[in-house]
């Protein structure tokens, strides 16, 4: 009975184990360069990708002014995520370096290490080549040659300085006609301007929805200009009716902002279909079905019009909400 127990045990460590180290073996970590050659202060960038699953996290490295020897960091990007095309489960974080250098040489770019659950991946090792600016030694060194007199006339001052003659000219021209038209124009009767109420955010959003449905452009094969736009009316529409910044974040960051307002449980997983698809289609060249395409439209339509605020009629003539 003992053996027994102990041979279970023994099974379980295993196993867990396995399991462990195959969700390690899942997060892959790369290094590439735009470009491997360049010239004295031309500059390339220095790409840091890890492929992980969606729940797993990673840190990536410190990076200081200097890579090495006598390679430094312009800029540092943020990092850009992008979805896996063939596993909804598992994306690419990219963070992204402008790096240069200002003496000629082949310099290694080593290994970074980068954390993760499962321990510490390493990035492949880089080559930047950096090349002097070639100058033709065969030919001979000539002196500067000295400056030419010219004959300097009234016309070619003329042809230099012809804006501060028109322009004075221009303005007294333009003083005239003034004058003139105020002395000859007609009285102007007293015009009753009316203001237009506002438009709605929802109004302005579900206008826009149908104009994009009308264009067909997925069925005309534009899917990704079909997305796109419709991701951009969403977030604008958003951006409005909760009064948080959406362009320029993605999908995760804007949810983030949106933790702690009224959104019903349902109306985020309307959301969260339509911003996710369009990354998915943007940026992992997702091809959705037509039934994919529709269905982003209409969680569109109804997402707008169940967080809609509600407006009374003498608000409506406003353009302000009721509280």
């Amino acid at each position: 009975m003992k053996n027994q127990f102990f041979r279970i045990v023994l099974a379980l460590i295993m196993l867990t184990c396995s399991i462990y180290k195959a969700g390690a073996q899942n997060i892959q970590a790369e290094a590439k360069l735009q470009q491997y050659t360049i010239r004295i202060g031309d500059q390339t960038k220095l790409f840091i990708s890890v492929h992980q699953p969606a729940k797993a996290h990673v840190n990536f490295p410190k990076l200081t002014d200097t890579i090495t020897g006598k390679v430094v960091i312009v800029k540092a990007n943020k990092p850009d995520t992008a979805y896996d095309k063939d596993n909804h489960n598992a994306f690419t974080v990219t963070q992204s370096y402008l790096i240069t250098s200002f003496d000629a040489g082949t310099y290694t770019i080593p290994t970074f290490s980068i954390g993760s659950e499962g321990g510490v991946l390493k990035t492949n090792e880089l080559t930047l080549q950096v090349e002097t600016v070639k100058v033709d030694t065969t030919k001979a060194i000539y002196d500067i040659k000295q400056p030419m007199a010219v004959v300097y006339t009234f016309w070619d001052w003329l042809h230099d300085n012809w804006y501060w003659v028109a322009g004075p000219l221009l303005v007294i021209a333009v003083v005239i006609a003034i004058v003139l038209y105020l002395r000859k124009r007609p009285k102007a009767e007293p015009v009753v301007r009316v203001a237009k109420p506002a438009t709605p955010p929802h109004a302005i959003a579900l206008n826009k929805l149908k104009e994009l449905r009308d264009k067909k452009l997925w069925q005309q094969e534009q899917v990704k200009q079909y997305h796109i736009e419709l991701s951009d009316i969403i977030r604008e529409y958003v951006e409005q009716r909760y009064e948080i910044k959406t362009h320029e974040k993605t999908t995760d960051e804007i949810f983030a902002s949106l933790k702690y307002t009224d959104i019903a449980g349902v109306n985020k997983e309307l959301l969260r279909q339509i911003l996710v698809l369009a990354d998915l289609v943007k940026f992992a060249k997702e091809k959705p079905l037509p039934a994919d395409n529709e269905q982003s439209m209409d969680n569109a339509i109804a997402f707008v019009s169940q967080t809609q605020r509600f407006y009374s009629e003498e608000n409506k003539e406003r353009g302000k909400t009721d509280v």
